[in-house]
């Protein structure tokens, strides 16, 4: 028995890395796929654009909570040694290095190819004049009524600046000599880039059959019309600058009488939250960053002199390109034939459980699920979680649908879903209207539990039908990032995903489940309890196996059972996308421990949970990392997969390819750097994401499969 007091002796600093350079780790994993050579040039660029959006919410969460640590004066060490301010010592070096990268990327590799390509990044000096008259025509009509200039002096206070806004900070002369500082800033509701060519009447625009695409950045035509915003005065100087507020306020959920008006002050608030980072221009002047410390209340230290375009992130516009050639190969998502037949998907689940993998899997039967309980007259109730659904979502609208059609439909809307609580409110309300029973969640847990129930009535009797996820019922995201998901009538995981809801909904002590593993009940104590049986049948019969995939591997207390495990020979591949706090491979620690991340087209998302159980394996999909926050502050669930076609398929398409991916993968050292894992001569190349993308891997076709994945991997 793995005694939890025990696991203490692995709590040394040596034994962890920290989480947020760890974290720092993974999008510079990002940002390396942005350099991959044979990436086609606007793939780099999506690359650069969700590198430097992770860094901006990185800033906004984390970075603003050490900064909060530190006026705290909180000097206590974390469990891998570094205090807080030690933490952001280094965490603005390693981002300095990689800024300095991205810019370089940016300027001296991206735009030139991109020139080769007929798509042209231009100062607005670099336009024919013809250009600069209608850009010019242009800028009266459509951006100077939109711009408010906003001067500073003892009359008109600093004024308020916006969280990740872009602004000009000007110095103008007025006639008696007198200078001051002014403010422009940036209309995000306009394109940062303009399309010049969309600006010049067609009938002047060049013939040519080829495509072509000119771009200026919208605030340099700013830049070069500010005198038109200032008549009479004499402009000296204008530079570009961005702010980044804390936006992970506290929300004190128990002195709350209303949860949903309290999350919408709490929106509010956001945008008032302390400035955490200050981007700045290089040309711009000490005084002027002076001026903005100042009155930003901020310190020299948080500011970042950028050498390069401030506000990169926008290129992802440049992704909507008509270019196909200029892209990975476009892919489509598989539909299962069983959901293309005239039956019933409740007859369908019934015969078998059925799993989907997005995004290699359509999403469509999900959506059809609901849709279909929605109208079938037989169906009495609808149950379903809610995190981060999307705009415009056919899953919220079926629901709604449902109750209008007298359903019992009860609902719980994560309004704490970071970033999504403006749109989970509008859902709420929009449900709430229809008369479905929502719910918002439980004082102190967010529920982070993806599940539908649907209650049928059957000429045998009421039935229950559920899915259950690794991700969010987002039909957009599905598109985008790796999940599993599992359709199953089995009457015991039914029976717990009814408890399950009842504990969401109304009052429950129910500590005990059939088949489901909940959060924050008892995944924790079942997880190390499994990772002990893997331990005893290591002493037995000599093979423990543990593989996991997941996005994040923090908590301490799983970190050392499975240092415990390896200890004692049990052989562990950890499949880790983002934060590893593990150190692997370390003599007398973690020998048998090897942990690889997965940077590709897909964002890697699922979370899968396998012990080898002396050949009787056992395979969970859950919605959980193995962080404290989703072990102890969040509703999760882990599901068994119960049938064995599923569970071998899911291990030799997703987990095994995984573990032999030698394209996509890199391993993680024991000194923490992450270095690709490259085939040896004999080994075949193998990129699981690639894999999956080829080949349908349904029980259906499930023999064409083994015989393409043998022959792949011999």
């Amino acid at each position: 028995m793995i005694d939890k007091n025990n696991l203490k002796k692995y709590f040394d600093s040596e034994n962890f890395f920290n989480r947020e350079l760890s974290w720092l780790d993974f999008n510079r994993r990002v940002l390396d796929e942005a350099l991959t050579q044979n990436l086609p040039v606007l793939d780099k660029v999506k690359f650069i654009s969700i590198f430097l959006t992770n860094l901006d919410e990185f800033y906004m969460i984390r970075v603003s909570g050490i900064k909060e640590q530190i006026r705290a004066k909180v000097i206590e060490p974390k469990i891998d040694g570094l205090t807080p301010y030690k933490e952001l010592q280094l965490i603005e070096r390693e981002v300095r290095n990689m800024l300095t990268k991205v810019n370089d990327l940016w300027e001296n590799k991206i735009i030139p190819e991109l020139k080769e390509n007929n798509i042209i990044i231009c100062k607005t000096t670099d336009l024919t004049d013809r250009e600069k008259k209608y850009l010019t025509e242009y800028f009266h009509k459509e951006i100077y009524p939109v711009l408010t200039p906003l001067a500073f002096d003892p009359g008109r206070p600093f004024p308020y600046i916006s969280n990740l806004s872009l602004s000009f900070a000007i110095q103008v002369k007025k006639p008696n000599g007198e200078k001051s500082f002014a403010r422009v800033k940036i209309p995000d509701i306009l394109p940062r880039l303009l399309r010049v060519e969309k600006i010049i009447p067609k009938e002047e625009r060049p013939a040519n059959g080829d495509f072509f695409a000119k771009f200026v950045w919208i605030d340099d035509l700013i830049k070069s019309n500010l005198h038109i915003l200032f008549p009479g005065i004499e402009i000296i100087q204008a530079h570009r600058f961005r702010i980044t507020r804390n936006t992970d306020l506290e929300i004190q959920e128990d002195e709350a009488d209303d949860l949903l008006e309290l999350i919408e002050e709490n929106i509010k608030r956001r945008r008032f939250g302390s400035v955490v980072r200050l981007e700045v221009e290089k040309t711009m002047p000490q005084f002027m960053i002076n001026t903005l410390t100042e009155n930003l209340e901020i310190q020299l230290r948080d500011v970042h002199v950028i050498d390069g375009t401030l506000g990169l992130d926008s290129i992802m516009t440049l992704y909507s390109l008509p270019l196909h050639h200029l892209k990975e190969k476009p892919f489509h998502p598989y539909n299962l034939h069983i959901f293309e037949e005239d039956e019933s998907i409740f007859n369908i689940i019934k015969k078998d459980d059925i799993f989907l993998h997005h995004p290699y899997d359509s999403f469509s039967p999900v959506i059809d699920f609901i849709k279909e309980a929605s109208q079938d007259p037989d169906v009495l109730a609808i149950k379903q979680t809610l995190y981060r659904v999307g705009p415009n979502s056919p899953i919220v609208r079926y629901l709604i649908d449902a109750a209008e059609r007298k359903k019992q439909v009860a609902v719980l809307v994560e309004l704490k879903a970071r970033f999504d609580e403006e749109n989970n409110i509008y859902w709420a309300r929009e449900l709430e209207k229809a008369g479905v029973h929502v719910v918002y969640g439980l004082v102190g847990l967010k529920t982070h539990a993806k599940m539908t129930l649907v209650v049928r009535k059957e000429s045998d009797g009421v039935k229950r039908y559920v899915h259950l996820s690794t991700g969010n019922y987002n039909s957009a995201t599905a598109k985008l990032y790796t999940d599993i998901g599992l359709f199953t009538s089995n009457e015991k995981i039914c029976a717990d995903v009814s408890d399950v809801f009842n504990f969401l909904t109304g009052y429950s002590e129910q500590r005990k489940y059939r088949k489901l593993i909940v959060a924050p009940i008892n995944m924790r104590e079942t997880f190390i309890t499994l990772i002990e049986r893997e331990i005893e049948n290591q002493k037995k019969y000599g093979n423990g196996r543990i593989i996991f995939k997941m996005n994040s591997l923090v908590d301490p207390v799983m970190i050392a059972a499975l240092y415990e495990a390896s200890n004692m020979g049990v052989k562990i591949d950890l499949i880790v996308r983002g934060i590893c706090c593990l150190v692997p491979l370390k003599q007398k620690l973690s020998d048998n421990i090897r942990v690889k991340s997965i940077v590709g087209r897909f964002l890697e998302h699922s979370r899968i949970y396998y012990f080898y159980n002396n050949g009787k394996e056992d395979m969970y999909l859950s919605s959980a990392d193995l962080m404290q926050r989703n072990l102890d502050r969040r509703v999760e669930i882990a599901f068994p997969v119960e049938n064995k076609e599923i569970r071998k398929i899911l291990y030799d398409s997703v987990l095994d390819l995984s573990v032999k991916d030698n394209i996509k993968s890199r391993i993680l050292l024991p000194n923490g750097n992450y270095v690709f894992d490259h085939p040896v001569f004999t080994q075949p190349l193998i990129n699981v994401q690639e894999w999956l993308m080829e080949h349908n891997v349904h029980s259906i076709e499930k023999k064409i499969v083994r015989k393409v994945y043998k022959e792949s991997t011999d």
